[in-house]
């Protein structure tokens, strides 16, 4: 009994971490239809800014040489959630702005100047390392030049792409957002594993037998408490109310006067950001190893979660990461532990087959 108990603590502390990750794609699909596969990628770079910030931005002291940091490090390591959070938004509205919008809107001026830093980014990351005075200045200069140079091509593709509501399109896109991050990340963070030490101080409770972590109760806690903001958000605030009613029907949003990009541009980033805390804690809380595809697996389950609980459906979405957490766990911790990761598609395909509108979700007959 205590060993079922054990793996059901482990099963709920990971069923948080898809459970934020979860979130951020049924947001999205909620108001735009769009399955956002560079979801999971969102996650593994909020597990680099918690690796820098740990080891490089924030002065955290080495806890084996000096044992009282362990309140400053504490009130750091808040400092290193936040940050990935901010980090990790401004990303998730960067891809919605230059990879989503544009679908939708057409292209204009401001996305050549995107399309500049883009292919500035490898000449400054081979001629100075990008976390330098020399790199940063070669970016920026580049950048600017490259983008005043793809102005007119802008220009030409604006007045001969025709707009398209085909939502095969977007899919298209979000796979070629996944491998550019996933290829970004090759570049600038370099194809070796990153690790943070114990940067906080860590704890074991032992109740009844069954053993219990400072890291996995913190995850908890912090999951469940960005799971409610998240809610109060959406249920209590006007920006909020405007996500539900694009999500209802986005061309009455229109007509009522509600600015459709931006909400949905804050989508993306309230997503993003919990991708990014996810990520963090999952870094520096768990200390497993990060690289560049660390967010592929965890993205792919967490789309099985948010299919689970009813895509569209944010209580849906929590409830489906906890019981990929919680299948994935018992799974581990049985003789069966090899198929830990396939065991997130076989619910996929039960799912699909027996409730395909998800746990929490309702059949909506279209039009036709």
């Amino acid at each position: 009994m205590q060993a079922l108990v054990q793996q059901l603590i482990y099963g709920v502390q990971l069923g948080s971490l898809y459970a934020l990750i979860a979130l951020g794609y049924t947001m999205v699909y909620g108001v735009l239809r769009l399955i956002n596969f560079a979801h999971g990628d969102v996650y593994m770079v909020g597990a680099y800014v918690g690796f820098y910030a740990c080891t490089r931005w924030l002065p955290f002291r080495d806890l084996a040489a000096n044992p009282s940091a362990g309140p400053t490090n504490i009130a750091l390591a808040v400092v290193a959630l936040i940050l990935a959070m901010t980090i990790c938004a401004i990303l998730g509205a960067l891809i919605e702005r230059f990879a989503y919008r544009p679908l939708r809107n057409g292209l204009n001026d401001g996305d050549a100047h995107f399309w500049g830093f883009v292919l500035a980014l490898p000449l400054a990351i081979k001629f100075g390392p990008l976390v330098s005075f020399r790199g940063l200045a070669l970016l920026l200069i580049l950048g600017i030049g490259f983008g005043f140079a793809l102005r007119p091509v802008m220009r030409w593709l604006r007045r001969r792409i025709v707009l398209s509501t085909s939502r095969l399109n977007a899919l298209i896109t979000a796979i070629g957002v996944s491998l550019l991050l996933e290829n970004g990340g090759l570049l600038v963070f370099g194809a070796d594993q990153k690790f943070i030490g114990n940067v906080v101080p860590e704890t074991n409770w032992n109740i009844a037998g069954i053993q219990i972590s400072s890291g996995q109760f913190t995850i908890f806690v912090v999951s469940l408490a960005l799971m409610a903001a998240l809610r109060h958000i959406v249920l209590f605030t006007r920006r909020g109310k405007a996500m539900r009613a694009i999500s209802h029907d986005i061309e009455a949003a229109k007509l009522m006067g509600i600015d459709t990009d931006r909400v949905i541009a804050f989508t993306f980033a309230l997503g993003a950001a919990l991708a990014g805390a996810g990520g963090v804690m999952v870094a520096a809380l768990t200390h497993v190893k990060v690289s560049p595809l660390f967010g592929l697996l965890p993205g792919l389950k967490a789309f099985v979660a948010a299919v689970l609980g009813g895509a569209g459906n944010i209580p849906g979405a929590a409830l489906g990461g906890v019981v990929m957490g919680v299948a994935e766990a018992f799974v581990a911790g049985s003789r069966f532990s090899t198929y830990k990761d396939a065991i997130a598609f076989c619910i996929l395909i039960i799912v699909l087959l027996v409730k395909p509108a998800g746990l929490l979700g309702k059949n909506v007959a279209e039009k036709v």
